[in-house]
């Protein structure tokens, strides 16, 4: 896709993980990014933005950030004796939640109400945000100095979690020469804009999945219900939310049909966030993405005329 191919001139070597932000956008959904600073996540926001044609919006978490240095707050119009509403930096269409799991948690459940109902309540009053409106978060690695792990409710708002990790030696030479004597943000063009993501995101929606696909989705989630070490599986939103970034992939690679594998291609990275391990499991080390594999490899896909 023409967007794909924008974002990857300022992120390199990276393909897998930009394609799978672009199925969240598509699906509708929010993006949590797990990793060490420095190895490009703020680039990608930015490039996306760009690609997009989104009104984009940063607010850097540390723990003195409140609540309405992100939804806004009110004061009083000494003119009319009524209080006025200031929007925050959370009014826009790809909101940047920089290191979000150093902010207090009042100032993260800030972005709950936006992210789930499309609006933000300051003074009794509830204000839409625009559409899209999407949240790229990002958080350093539980344990990192200053952080603190995001709660469940908080991490099942998110539709995928990813790590972008380090690049290869070819990928990471390429961004040393390139940025020598330009920035290739600046090399990013404009491919769609708001309404044309929408379209995509009404056209991803009307994509078939059969029922044998939808019963093997299902399968796949209360496998991490019964699984041996998962304490808590994956919950009903995490369901609607493989449904949903299935169809964006069947759609992204030219189908109007939903195949097994595109389900498989996208479960780990949707449910692995929102499952709560039991600690002999932790101790022994039986968790997260191996886990999750051979919980994939233990149902069988179905066969499809």
């Amino acid at each position: 896709m023409e967007i794909l191919a924008q974002v990857k001139k300022a992120v390199a070597g990276k393909d897998g993980v930009l394609l799978r932000v672009l199925l969240a956008f598509m699906a509708g959904g929010h993006v949590l990014l797990e990793d060490i600073p420095g190895v490009g996540k703020t680039t990608t926001a930015l490039a996306f933005s760009k690609a997009l044609g989104l009104r984009y919006q940063r607010v850097q978490f540390t723990p003195d950030v409140t609540p309405s240095d992100v939804t806004g707050f009110s004061v009083l119009d000494r003119a009319s004796g009524e209080l006025e509403y200031k929007p925050g930096p959370v009014f826009c269409n790809l909101f940047l939640a920089d290191e979000l799991n150093r902010a207090t948690s009042r100032a993260q459940s800030a972005l709950l109400e936006a992210m789930e109902e499309g609006q933000v309540t300051v003074d009794g009053v509830s204000w839409p945000v625009p559409e899209p409106f999407i949240v790229i978060a990002t958080q350093n690695p539980t344990g990192a100095m200053g952080t603190q792990p995001l709660p469940d409710s908080q991490l099942d708002r998110f539709t995928l979690r990813l790590t972008i990790g380090y690049p290869d030696r070819d990928a990471e030479k390429t961004m040393i020469r390139d940025r020598q004597e330009r920035n290739p943000l600046d090399e990013v063009a404009r491919v769609t804009d708001c309404e044309g993501l929408l379209e995509l995101r009404r056209a991803a929606s009307q994509v078939y999945i059969s029922d044998p696909v939808l019963d093997y989705l299902l399968r796949l989630i209360d496998a991490t219900r019964t699984a041996p070490g998962i304490i808590q599986g994956a919950s009903p939103r995490a369901a609607l939310m493989l449904t949903s970034v299935s169809r964006a992939m069947a759609f992204a690679l030219g189908r109007d049909y939903v195949l097994p594998e595109d389900v498989s291609a996208v479960f780990a990275d949707v449910v692995g966030h929102r499952l709560v391990y039991s600690p002999q499991a932790q101790r022994a080390g039986e968790t997260g993405e191996e886990l999750l594999k051979a919980l994939a490899a233990s149902v069988k896909p179905p066969r499809l005329g």
